[in-house]
């Protein structure tokens, strides 16, 4: 028993240094880790946010019918451009059975009163050429024979607007929808047959087509608020329309909201800036659009890979070739960073070899 342990004991140590043997041989074999070096460049370094959102018309207008009925005739489709007082379309109306009602009695009361005050006039001038009614009284006649004249007009125009949509005096009848601004048409929501609603107090009313001025584009989009006390009026923004594969539209900052909106749990600030449109690209409304505003930049200036940096405390400092594969630690001073470059403000000369991370 004493043999076989021995013999276990000896096998076991021969493995153990065959092993290490093995593992020392390897190790001899692997080859020297070798560090590149990067020397720094000269660039420009621009620190921006970035703000999401669209590009929308600034004039942007609803037209809406002033009757209830049926779309009869439309006479202008989406992308088409009009004039302001240009008819859009024609709306069949569909009258109020009880106002109707209403007012043709209304009507025919005013044509008896009418008939009467006539009566009364053509008497009453007997007895005046017969010296047996003053003049006073005579006029009180005929100022009642017009009003009721007066009346019976304005019932029938009323009649005529429930029945047909125009007055008989009317210039412009109010069952044709006619364009109130100059400008291209959007969106035309409704089709002949639709059923539309009037505009009132009580009522949005239905949308026969929306016009917008095509000419005036602005961007509307939302700025996080650690951005928002960087920006200011006047600040030109470089506008990435992803529909669009051109050089970037520029557009000029002209409103930030004073109240911030909860945006899925961070607080955004609304932003307006004016388009500067171009002659050889045409802008859609609704594109979307990123707004790239420069919040800071220097030109030309000393820089290297922020991937390069290392800190101790509070001391920024980098890994300067002293000799083959030797390297020294030296203190620098850094300034703006977008990110991937970084300014050297002092400490590096341009024909530095710095350590690459």
């Amino acid at each position: 028993m004493k043999k076989v342990l021995f013999f276990a004991t000896i096998i076991g140590i021969g493995f153990l240094f065959l092993g290490t043997a093995a593992f020392l041989y390897q190790k001899s074999q692997e080859k020297p880790v070798v560090f590149e070096t990067v020397t720094p460049f000269v660039t420009t370094i621009v620190k921006k946010t970035v703000a999401t959102g669209k590009i929308t018309p600034r004039k942007e207008v609803e037209i809406k019918t002033q009757v209830s009925g049926v779309v009869e005739e439309l006479y202008v489709e989406a992308g088409q451009t009009v004039n302001k007082g240009e008819l859009l379309a024609k709306i069949e109306l569909i009258p109020d059975m009880e106002r109707l009602n209403a007012a043709e009695s209304q009507l025919e009361r005013a044509r008896i009163n009418f008939a009467n005050a006539k009566r009364e006039m053509i008497r009453q001038k007997k007895l005046i050429e017969d010296g047996l009614v003053s003049d006073i009284a005579y006029t009180r006649i005929v100022l009642a024979r017009d009003l009721s004249r007066e009346a019976v007009a304005s019932a029938e125009n009323n009649v005529a607007l429930i029945k047909e949509g125009a007055s008989k005096n009317a210039e412009k009848v109010s069952n044709l929808v006619w364009a109130t601004v100059k400008g291209t048409v959007l969106d035309v929501p409704v089709k002949e047959g639709t059923f539309v609603t009037e505009t009132n107090t009580f009522n949005a009313g239905t949308t026969i087509a929306t016009i917008a001025d095509m000419n005036d584009m602005i961007f509307e989009g939302k700025v996080d608020e650690s951005e928002v006390g960087k920006i200011r009026e006047g600040m030109e923004l470089l506008l990435n329309i992803g529909a669009i594969e051109a050089e970037p539209f520029t557009a000029i900052l002209e409103y930030i909201s004073p109240k911030g909106v909860d945006d899925q749990g961070t607080i955004k600030f609304e932003l307006r800036a004016a388009v500067l449109l171009r002659e050889d690209l045409a802008l859609r409304a609704g594109y979307s659009a990123n707004a790239d505003i420069v919040l800071d930049r220097r030109d030309d200036v000393l820089a290297i890979n922020e991937a390069n940096l290392q800190f101790e405390e509070q001391q920024t400092f980098v890994e300067i070739e002293a000799g083959p594969q030797e390297f020294e630690r030296r203190d620098i001073a850094t300034g703006l960073s977008d990110g991937i470059n970084i300014e050297v403000v002092s400490g590096l000369q341009e024909s530095d070899a710095i350590k690459k991370l």
